[in-house]
């Protein structure tokens, strides 16, 4: 380790023990998360400046505070699984009825994919607003290398539909899925909970006496697992930090400033389907500022860690603590939400793709029969991304040969591709926690009238 690194870390570690000591009833949760955030990106800042000629010094420096940041990812990657089984089990017993659960599932995925074809089509706007062509990307040699990967990735999906991608929802082996082995094991824990649940069900019309059993049992462990998500949140400050210091000290200015135009489009497309999103949610009758007040600890740490599926326990503890959303839609909206339907990945991105390569296949982007093909093909590609993984990326390897376009230009947008993709995940994640919102909503509404929350107006 040399002097200049040493001296990095102490500093980190200073940062480290400054959130430390903000920890108190007087400074909430949100506000240490904040704390952290903005240390983070001056000590990113502090790294660029001072080392602009000393890369080495930069990348030992993120090699050890990277302990910080992905442990932390780890962690709440290590919970995703026992959540996602103990709650849906818990949320099919807690219902009584499998239609009740039906209904759930449908309005949730059916807010997915509705707001995802509105992605597609501000999406569509935007770079035709802005005018971006693929003719002017630049192919590097690290460009022309990332092709070649991109291109080999695709033959192992191509040849995949979307009856195929179905089948792979479902479970062969449970234990295999709880490893999180394939990209499909959190829809296949969250079957394999629904028939656990609805087995329980059946046991307790058949022996009270064992039904009451197995409601403390699910009782109990639902909450040992909250805990257990409470005491990982609790180190949130500290992740963002560490992740938030990786992000703006590994930044490339240069390549950045050499796409600058498709990262503002970008980002202009995401900030647009923010504000579709609290337009929803306002039609609701949510207080938009109360609930964006309340979910930016989840967004950030989705902007930072880049991961739909690390931010699942947030979500759904956010969901159900700070949103009074049921457990059974928030389980349901978090878990298909980092999968069917992204926003971001699998509607904003191809879709922009699609139409920057439309004027060299000879295609109009702006004919109608070009937008309304596009749309339908990202609705039905959203649904099916989840079959294969790989968010983004993947969405373009569905959406673009479907559209009859190469996929390689994906691999021109690698420079600044994590830099957007930060934002496309905050976006994929608010997607979810507003199709919970606006579920829970829609039910309550079909039952009773709603009862008074911390989200209605006046909050």
């Amino acid at each position: 380790m040399s002097f200049h690194v040493a001296v990095n870390l102490v500093v980190f570690v200073c940062l480290i023990v400054f959130l430390v000591r903000l920890r108190g009833p007087n400074f909430s949760l949100s506000k240490q998360i904040l704390a952290g955030l903005i240390a983070g990106v001056v000590f990113g800042l502090g790294l660029q400046f001072v080392y602009a000629g000393n890369q080495g010094a930069i990348d030992g420096t993120l090699t050890w505070t990277n302990v910080i940041g992905s442990s932390y990812v780890n962690l709440l990657r290590m919970i995703i699984m026992p959540l996602v089984l103990v709650m849906m089990i818990a949320a099919v017993v807690r219902m009584g009825e499998v239609a009740v659960l039906g209904k759930i599932g449908g309005t949730v995925i059916g807010i997915l994919i509705g707001t995802t074809i509105i992605a597609a089509l501000v999406g569509i706007a935007v770079t035709n607003i802005f005018g971006l062509t693929a003719d002017g990307l630049t192919q590097g040699m690290r460009e022309l290398a990332r092709a070649d990967v991109l291109t080999e990735r695709y033959e192992s999906v191509a040849n995949l539909g979307l009856a195929d991608m179905l089948v792979r929802f479902v479970p062969a082996n449970i234990f295999h899925d709880l490893t999180g082995a394939r990209p499909t094991s959190i829809i296949a824990v969250v079957l394999f909970g629904i028939l656990f649940g609805i087995a329980s069900l059946g046991v307790s019309k058949d022996n009270p006496q064992r039904g009451a059993a197995i409601g403390n049992f699910i009782e109990t462990a639902q909450s040992i697992i909250m805990k257990l998500v409470h005491m990982i949140m609790a180190l949130t400050p500290y992740g963002i930090l560490a992740l938030i210091t990786k992000v703006v000290a590994g930044s490339n200015g240069s390549d950045i400033l050499n796409l600058i135009t498709f990262v503002i489009a970008s980002y202009v497309a995401i900030a647009i389907m923010f504000g579709v999103h609290a337009l929803l949610l306002s039609f609701a009758g949510v207080n938009v500022f109360a609930y964006f007040r309340k979910v930016w600890p989840v967004l950030t740490f989705a902007f930072t860690s880049r991961s739909s599926a690390a931010t699942i326990p947030l979500n759904v503890e956010t969901q159900v603590e700070q949103l009074d959303v049921p457990t059974s839609v928030a389980n349901l909206s978090a878990t298909f939400g980092s999968t069917i339907g992204q926003n971001g990945c699998a509607g904003i991105y191809p879709a922009m793709l699609a139409v920057m390569i439309a004027p060299s296949m000879g295609v109009d982007p702006l004919s109608l029969s070009f937008i309304t093909g596009l749309v339908a093909i990202v609705a039905i590609s959203s649904f099916g991304v989840a079959g294969v993984g790989g968010g983004a990326t993947f969405a373009a390897f569905i959406v673009l040969p479907a559209m009859g376009f190469p996929v390689t230009v994906a691999a021109l947008l690698i420079s600044i591709e994590p830099l957007i993709d930060m934002a496309r995940t905050a976006l994929n994640v608010n997607g979810a926690m507003i199709s919970g919102v606006l579920t829970s909503r829609v039910l309550r509404g079909l039952t009773e009238a709603p009862e008074e929350t911390i989200l209605q107006e006046g909050a």
